[in-house]
């Protein structure tokens, strides 16, 4: 059995897993005639962020307030918030503490408003901003992503359905499959579980097959089984928070 482990990169994180938005979500409330939009969206960078504000700015040019938050990063996630001429305290940071409490990271949450004439005082904005921001978090979908390795495994066609049989009964899926000469294709594990799936593929095959394990990144799969990548980018992880 050749088993190849290439060099892992100095500097992942050693978080195991967090957990974003599958995608955007919007939801609305209404307090006292003053409809407040919430909008999620997953993102990586800063850039992202702001770009995606600048969307539903665009979107709700009447609007008077685009309050958001937003929370990127893994080991110390990098936070910001605006309370978008609202009086401070009443807003940003509410949805801010919404994100923390429900433990996202890579999200931001818009909450727009179109005043409806109607005061709400500082308690009620508080209220009501907490309220959007938790709603539309509540009820977006979530994608959970860990750090993951790849691994190619090559084998002969006479281990293959033992295999493939042993494979599925520990729930793993297979990917990319190629049937030339030999069968080639790959895994999709947790890296702690990289030597369990390795010595499985051992056992199985009598030492003939091969794996080649590639370095760990943060992958998500969704409830269908499909792979989501580049759901973090290192090189953009902010170190510190503001």
């Amino acid at each position: 059995m050749m088993f190849v482990r290439r060099n892992v990169v100095l500097g992942v994180p050693t978080m195991t897993s967090f957990v974003t938005l599958a995608g955007v979500w919007t939801d609305e409330i209404v307090e006292k005639k003053s409809r407040f939009i919430a909008s999620a969206v997953p993102v990586r960078t800063e850039a992202e962020a702001l770009a995606a504000l600048e969307r539903v700015r665009d979107e709700h040019r009447d609007a008077r307030h685009h309050v958001y938050a937003y929370r990127i990063g893994i080991q110390v996630p990098h936070e910001r918030f605006s309370d978008d001429g609202e009086p401070s305290g009443t807003a940003g940071r509410p949805v801010l503490e919404v994100i923390r409490r429900k433990e996202l990271t890579n999200v931001l949450v818009i909450v727009t408003r179109y005043f409806g004439g109607i005061l709400l005082g500082a308690n009620g904005l508080v209220r009501a901003y907490t309220e959007a921001a938790a709603m539309v978090l509540e009820r977006a979908p979530k994608l959970v992503c860990a750090r993951m390795c790849d691994i190619l495994v090559t084998c002969g066609y006479e281990h293959y359905g033992r295999l493939l049989h042993l494979l599925e009964q520990t729930g793993l899926r297979l990917y990319d499959a190629e049937f030339t000469d030999v069968v080639r294709f790959r895994l999709v594990v947790r890296e702690a579980d990289v030597p369990g799936t390795v010595a499985l593929v051992t056992d199985a095959t009598s030492g003939q097959a091969t794996c080649d394990v590639r370095p760990p990144a943060y992958v998500g799969i969704t409830d269908a089984g499909e792979l989501v990548r580049d759901v973090w980018l290192p090189e953009h992880d902010a170190p510190g928070q503001t």
